[in-house]
């Protein structure tokens, strides 16, 4: 599903960002990315999305050679995955069920499997009865619900996400991780960028810890390992 085989990535600048990094991550895990701020997540996540290239190494993702692959195939790379940030990037002056219809008008989805996919998302996430409704309108717990309904409504096979839960207090942080177990227990791979001690320690997921670039831990059913 995800495989990177002594991948570093160095800016410009001389910073290395991520060094000598190996990991493989098979279909239907759910993996959480732990570490300081600044040790290399971000640029992990933006490494499998090919928003950043390695400076050298092997990356495949969902079968494909992230490296040598031509610009004119990222958006297709992009397809098959869903990606959820921190602050739910939603559209302000569209609604509920336009806002999760958006995924699908790109990829040119006919209108009546658009308009049948958008309500099962809805239902999966809660928020059938505010497909009328503006983002403006929600509270932050069900922004995100908005945005996770966007992210898997393509059925993508990984979902990716930043900080899901970082703008949100602790009840509804566990609302909203009930959702992406839901996700996962389908058979979506979900990647999991978090600072959220107490939500990696009570799952006990497979935890992948970055210092200073590096993996230094990689645990079947870990925990979080820093102190918040």
């Amino acid at each position: 599903m995800i495989y990177m085989s002594e991948v570093s990535k160095v800016y410009s600048n001389g910073s290395v960002a991520l060094a000598d990094i190996t990991v493989n991550i098979q279909k239907g895990e759910f993996v959480f990315v732990v570490g300081p701020s600044g040790a290399g997540k971000s640029t992990f996540i933006k490494l499998i999305l090919r928003e950043e290239l390695p400076t050298s190494g092997r990356l495949v993702v969902n079968g494909r050679n992230v490296i040598e692959m031509p610009l004119k195939d990222v958006p297709y790379l992009r397809r098959g995955l869903g990606i959820i940030f921190q602050d739910y990037r939603l559209l302000p002056n569209k609604t509920v069920y336009d806002n999760v219809a958006f995924a699908m008008q790109v990829v040119e989805a006919p209108r009546r499997e658009m308009q049948k996919r958008v309500h099962n998302v809805l239902d999966l996430v809660g928020l059938r009865h505010k497909v009328r409704t503006y983002p403006s309108e929600l509270s932050g717990g069900e922004q995100q619900r908005v945005a996770i309904a966007r992210a898997i409504v393509n059925n993508p096979v990984i979902v990716i996400a930043d900080e899901p839960t970082g703008n949100l207090d602790p009840d509804t942080s566990w609302e909203i991780m009930k959702v992406f177990d839901t996700i996962n227990k389908a058979g979506t791979t979900i990647i999991m960028a978090t600072h959220d001690k107490t939500v990696v320690d009570a799952m006990r997921k497979r935890v992948i810890a970055i210092e200073d670039g590096r993996i230094v831990r990689d645990q079947v059913k870990g925990v979080y390992g820093y102190e918040n």
